[in-house]
């Protein structure tokens, strides 16, 4: 089997469930950057569920080509495929396919695709390889690319009480005077989560710590919902 055998059930069943109506809601949902066969979430998901079935894990020696593959595809749904298969196998991957979730960073960038790879992929895999979370984030902190930055603030995002304060502090420092509302959004994203682990640590860094507006609405929001704070 090659990439393009295993991929083809697939892109053959979401031809099958296009609407150009739901496509045309999402094209313009993501300020028209991507188009859509028009699948809903459910559904997408459902039809996922019984590719994997069907096909099963994605074969290791045809891993690249097969992302590489969806994430080339016109439609969005595709590079959603590619993101779910990984995280399949995100446990099991050995530290090679950082190149792969890189490729996927800086190619069709939007936050969809950017928060799932941080979150999720990345978060997983610097878990299992801690020792490379300094060489890397450095190396993309000092790349000057948004998405890649983003991704610095937000792989802990799952971490809750393992969550490094002081090497987060690190990228909010260098990050807090940007002008990208992405940055801005994250910043006060990933203090928000953290602030359902340690309240204190993200009231007192709010405290101390200049930011933009953006960043402190975000970061205190749960707390305020909560009527933790006022």
């Amino acid at each position: 089997m090659d990439a393009k055998e295993y991929i083809h059930p697939l892109s053959k069943t979401f031809e099958e469930n296009t609407n150009e109506a739901y496509a045309a809601q999402m094209k313009k949902y993501v300020r028209d950057k991507f188009d859509f066969y028009g699948i809903k979430s459910p559904l997408r998901k459902e039809i996922f569920r019984e590719f994997y079935k069907t096909q099963g894990p994605v074969p290791e020696d045809i891993k690249k080509e097969i992302i590489t593959q969806l994430w080339n595809a016109p439609q969005r749904e595709c590079q959603y495929v590619a993101m779910e298969l990984l995280d399949k196998s995100v446990k099991k991957d050995n530290t090679a396919i950082i190149e792969l979730y890189e490729m996927m960073i800086l190619n069709k960038s939007w936050w969809d695709t950017i928060d799932y790879i941080a979150a999720r992929l990345l978060g997983e895999f610097f878990k299992k390889h801690p020792h490379l979370i300094n060489e890397t984030t450095s190396r993309w902190m000092d790349s000057g690319n948004i998405w890649l930055q983003r991704c610095c603030l937000l792989f802990q995002l799952k971490y809750r009480d393992k969550l490094d304060t002081v090497l987060l502090d690190v990228f909010i420092s260098r990050l807090k005077d940007s002008k990208e509302f992405f940055i801005r959004k994250a910043i006060g994203w990933i203090l928000r989560e953290y602030s359902k682990t340690n309240p204190s640590f993200v009231i007192n860094y709010v405290d101390n710590n200049n930011m933009s507006n953006l960043s402190k609405r975000e970061a205190l929001l749960w707390m305020k919902r909560k009527g933790m704070i006022s």
